[in-house]
């Protein structure tokens, strides 16, 4: 490939490692100092998880950070925000993009708490947008440190979860365990542009491939402890569908968020794509239409990454456009990688400590090496 080309440069975060914009930015020098005279357009992008508001923030200017103060996953205050998307016609009150990341993440808590965990700071933030006055919300559910199905987000928007005495129960999944009531007719009213939930989550609520089994152990549960967990998940998806009939547990995504999904379904909110959707609304797929190349990426490009991760719906519009996909990421384990060219920061660096201590000197050559690949 000779001559002036469009450079897209659209990855993920690196999780725990350099956020979207600073992966972006870094591949994005380092192409530059190999093809100086190419135009390259950094995009960061998210798919629902820690860094969507940030990805949002920087592709709309006119985006505000509303700041306010939750209480977060382990029951300290935790001074946060969520962000104000601009006025529309269709939209006048604005969308209000809250992110459980930055309310009630895995990453504010300083040490793992998988049975007491909870969402409530992540509906405190939704109660304020709602009070706001916004018309629309958008709910990026990715980096929770909870399996509490939601019910902490769902009793600060108004819903009554108590045990046999009328008490309400404790916060977290523990709570669940004496739960005998599900009370969701004083949820607050969703906006009227209504409520998405940006997950790129596909997993149900229950069983072997659900919220308890799978992402249980990530949140720190040992294996006896997964069972309590799927037990007490189980109960809370009987009650509430006692009250929500058509709301169930084996809808592909209810388990996100360790069943946050779930909860939000049973408030009427509606599971969007969590890439295609903040692709979309970034306006990406404009981008890449009049791209030549597209870099993508994230920390670990593995088998999962198909499932509506960031460097396949990237990869999937490069294609739809005639444009090259190339991949950047902190490791690749799969055994299908759909790209033109890729590159690992773990074989640039030698090992897995140097790539995440410097992934932006890395990243930057990462760029470069693909720049002088591309003919």
């Amino acid at each position: 490939m000779t001559g002036s080309r469009t450079v897209v440069v659209a990855p993920d975060s690196f999780k725990g490692s350099a956020s979207a914009a600073e992966i972006a930015r870094a591949i994005s020098v380092g192409w530059t100092s190999v093809r100086p005279d190419d135009r390259v357009v950094p995009a960061p992008m998210a798919d629902g998880g820690e860094g969507t508001i940030d990805a949002f923030e920087l592709s709309i200017p006119e985006a505000t950070r509303i700041p306010i103060v939750v209480q977060g996953p382990a029951g300290a205050q935790v001074a946060t925000s969520w962000l104000l998307l601009p006025s529309s016609a269709e939209f006048p009150g604005g969308v209000g993009l809250v992110e459980l990341a930055a309310t009630s993440g895995i990453t504010l808590l300083d040490e793992l708490a998988p049975l007491d965990a909870h969402t409530l700071g992540f509906g405190q933030a939704i109660a304020d947008a709602l009070d706001h006055g916004v018309s629309r919300l958008l709910l990026a559910i990715g980096g929770s440190a909870s399996t509490d199905g939601g019910v902490g987000a769902l009793a600060a928007l108004g819903a009554r979860f108590s045990d046999a005495q009328g008490r309400p129960i404790r916060l977290g999944n523990r709570g669940l365990g004496t739960l005998a009531r599900v009370d969701l007719s004083g949820l607050r009213a969703l906006p009227d542009g209504g409520a998405a939930i940006l997950s790129d989550v596909t997993n149900p609520l229950l069983g072997p491939s659900g919220a308890a089994a799978v992402f249980g152990p990530q949140k720190g549960a040992n294996e006896a402890q997964v069972l309590g967990l799927e037990s007490s998940l189980a109960r809370l998806e009987r009650l509430v569908r006692t009250a929500r009939p058509t709301v169930r547990g084996t809808t592909p995504g209810a388990g996100a968020a360790g069943g946050t999904g779930f909860g939000l379904l049973a408030w009427g909110a509606v599971l969007a794509p969590g890439a295609d959707a903040v692709g979309a609304a970034l306006g990406l797929p404009v981008l890449v239409a009049a791209a030549d190349v597209v870099v993508t990426g994230e920390g670990r490009f593995d088998a999962q990454s198909a499932a509506g991760k960031v460097p396949t719906y990237v990869a999937g519009l490069a294609r739809s456009a005639g444009a090259r996909a190339l991949l950047v990421a902190g490791t690749i384990d799969a055994d299908d990688v759909p790209f033109d060219d890729a590159v690992s920061l773990v074989e640039l660096a030698g090992n897995a400590a140097d790539a995440m201590a410097d992934p932006a000197t890395w990243a930057r050559a990462a760029g470069a090496l693909l720049a002088s690949r591309i003919r």
